[in-house]
């Protein structure tokens, strides 16, 4: 958990240097959730996939905030950010699916409709996890279009959700970081390529 911790913090530090470059805030906010909830086990034989890597970390994470903290900033501080997010085709994977010409997805729509509506019932019922879950599938697809070259650093174009995505990393990301040292004696897994002498 320490060497998670210490890398993750060293990535929020680099994100909040970053002062108006959005593009670069995300990347570097990326990282370090990376830093924090990736585990190797992921890699080996059969691994689970990001949606289901995320959820149990979210799971884990909002168990253990007995003071609510993703609770409240996700209900008080991100709920506009948030549905806006969730209503922008530009950040769902199947609308880029069915555009990128795959089969399959020529029924993205419906698909949006009906992950809006999931969304909606999980943040009316209070469901951090899930919210969690279905925000950062959001924030993996715009993740992928930064990294992947699939945009234009400091675009006019799609800015907002640039923005919004690093605002609600850069508030999260200390939060989870402290909410793993609050419990350091918990099992966050095995972290990437371990210092080795």
């Amino acid at each position: 958990m320490g060497l998670r911790a210490h890398r993750a913090i060293s990535w929020i530090g680099r994100a909040e240097a970053c002062d108006e470059d959005d593009d670069a805030r995300f990347i570097f906010l990326w990282i370090a959730f990376n830093a924090a909830y990736a585990d190797e086990r992921e890699f080996q034989a059969f691994p689970q996939g990001e949606r289901a890597a995320f959820l149990d970390f979210f799971g884990r994470l909002v168990a253990l905030d007995k003071d609510r903290r993703i609770y409240r900033a996700i209900w008080q501080r991100f709920s506009g950010p948030l549905r806006l997010l969730m209503e922008n085709r530009y950040v769902f994977n199947p609308f880029w699916q069915h555009h990128n010409g795959i089969d399959g997805f020529e029924d993205w729509e419906d698909r949006f409709k009906t992950s809006a509506r999931a969304f909606a019932q999980a943040f009316q019922g209070g469901d951090t996890a899930r919210v969690l879950s279905f925000v950062f599938d959001r924030l993996y697809v715009l993740r992928n279009q930064l990294v992947h070259g699939g945009s234009t650093w400091n675009s006019g174009v799609n800015r907002a959700q640039v923005r919004d995505g690093a605002s609600i990393l850069g508030f999260l990301m200390p939060v989870f970081v402290d909410l793993m040292m609050d419990h350091p004696t918990n099992d966050w897994g095995k972290p990437f390529y371990p210092v080795i002498e």
